[in-house]
């Protein structure tokens, strides 16, 4: 059984309906790039997910076991979590909140899996800096790790390489794909660089005025007006003739970005 399974789903608030119909499934190991113009109800999509908002019609099936308190979340960040003023340790070992239930203290496991996260993110000579001195790189290899230390199954990623110069986002990104390969970490992630959704993602969400949602393979054929058999998503190639080369695929178009909400 897949880990989300989302069936009619429609999104919004109060009662607003954003974005309607959508239907789509999450497995274990996928990473899933959610796409779409502003407003189109991406991060609420996300929070509905992290059930902090109903659907408003529609249903979310969870599968494989998975408890909401084992989703791991990166938000945006705002300015005040910025100047927030607590230890890169203390915001890490908060990521184990969700799963203490009623217990009062911290245990030897929790501060073994914050031990496990800085050394994983490369921080650990920052455990007991002051979050809000740190460069925006290294504020956000923070969040991951709080965001790591409360799952092993699922990571929900809000814009995570949002203000970080080129080289900090792509040493996010490559963080982010060593979990999700090497671990078997299953993410979904809103962007709104979409060469880099083509380029880490095994499937694409795209919502709006018009809703995808399938492989990237698929996703460009969806952008390019053809079926997946017109494409060849997902069939062997032909066989060529004697003599004849088999025709070469049609060159993709230019990749254009996409507004994120």
């Amino acid at each position: 059984m897949a880990l989300i399974t989302c069936s009619k789903l429609s999104i919004g608030y109060e009662r607003e309906i954003i974005c309607s119909d959508l239907n789509f499934t999450v497995e274990q190991g996928d990473y899933l790039c959610i796409v779409g113009e502003n407003g189109s109800g991406k991060t609420t999509l996300m929070r509905t997910l992290l059930n902090l908002r109903k659907p408003m019609a529609g249903e979310i099936i969870t599968g494989d076991g998975l408890k909401p308190n084992e989703i791991g979340y990166l938000p945006q960040q705002s300015q005040v979590q910025k100047d927030f003023p607590a230890s890169v340790e203390e915001i890490v070992l908060s990521g184990c909140l969700g799963r203490k239930g009623r217990k009062p203290f911290y245990s030897a496991v929790d501060r073994k899996t914050v031990d496990r996260n800085l050394e994983r993110l490369g921080i650990s000579a920052l455990r007991k800096k002051c979050f809000r001195e740190l460069s925006g790189g290294q504020q956000q290899r923070v969040l991951l790790a709080r965001a790591l230390s409360a799952t092993e199954k699922v990571l929900l990623l809000d814009e995570p390489v949002t203000g970080l110069d080129t080289e900090a986002a792509l040493s996010m990104y490559s963080l982010i794909e060593k979990f999700n390969k090497e671990n078997g970490l299953t993410v979904i992630m809103i962007s709104h660089d979409l060469e880099a959704s083509l380029k880490y993602a095994t499937h694409i969400l795209n919502i709006g005025e018009k809703i995808f949602f399938g492989t990237k393979d698929e996703y460009l054929a969806w952008t390019r007006g053809e079926s997946a058999e017109e494409a060849g998503v997902g069939a062997e190639a032909p066989a060529e003739d004697a003599g004849t080369p088999a025709e070469a695929g049609a060159e993709p178009p230019a990749e254009a970005e996409v507004q994120h909400e």
